[in-house]
């Protein structure tokens, strides 16, 4: 991890000062993917936590899977409320990947119990969230609760798309992810595209052009 910046509670200490209690972070995976759902978690965190693993969280892009995984447990073991939303490949495909990313979000913040009173997203503001929110530029390395997001939203879509690996065979979906790796774009070309490619996605509808 380096000497990258440690997430902090900032962005919550100045929603709680204006009288907000359950304030979630946001964040989104998979949304550069060529295969696979694009999947958010939304996660309320007790605030100032000063468990002994705050200082190892960071943005999920900024830890290696083990790192990640030795992280998922005490978020899921410490916070007050998490959810996850997805979209498919349909929906990604039928509505583009802004709204459906949008959408994954929505879903993720509708499942919070307790409901959050406000919302911290990374980058992005949702008009689907009726709630006071904020997108935070750099929210994932800055902001302690979005950081958070992105380990479960991470985690959670790694396991999916291991899954998917047994289902769609041959596409080394365990090992990438479902991102424009070259092993991926070499599988592509000579099994062509499964269901669960995003065929509007350029790499994608590059093979396809080649093979028809």
């Amino acid at each position: 991890m380096g000497n990258s910046r440690i997430p902090s509670f900032t962005e919550e200490r100045q929603l709680r000062q204006q009288g907000y209690r359950f304030i979630a972070g946001v964040d989104e995976v998979g949304r550069g993917a060529l295969a696979g759902p694009v999947l958010a978690a939304a996660v309320i965190m007790p605030f100032m936590f000063k468990g002994a693993w705050r200082k190892e969280v960071r943005d999920s892009k900024l830890l290696s899977p083990a790192q990640r995984e030795s992280l998922y447990e005490p978020i899921r073991d410490t916070e007050l409320a998490v959810g996850i939303g997805s979209s498919d490949v349909w929906t990604i495909e039928s509505l583009g990947i802004v709204r459906a990313t949008e959408i994954a979000m929505e879903q993720a913040v509708k499942q919070l119990l307790p409901r959050a009173d406000a919302v911290l997203i990374d980058y992005m503001r949702v008009p689907g969230i009726k709630l006071p929110q904020k997108g935070v530029v750099d929210g994932d390395t800055l902001c302690f609760s979005i950081a958070c997001a992105s380990i479960i939203a991470k985690v959670t879509r790694d396991r999916m798309m291991e899954e998917l690996d047994r289902t769609h065979p041959g596409y080394l979906f365990a090992q990438h992810k479902g991102y424009g790796t070259e092993e991926h774009l070499a599988c592509l070309r000579k099994l062509g595209p499964c269901q669960i490619h995003r065929r509007t996605f350029q790499p994608v509808r590059d093979v396809l052009n080649l093979r028809y």
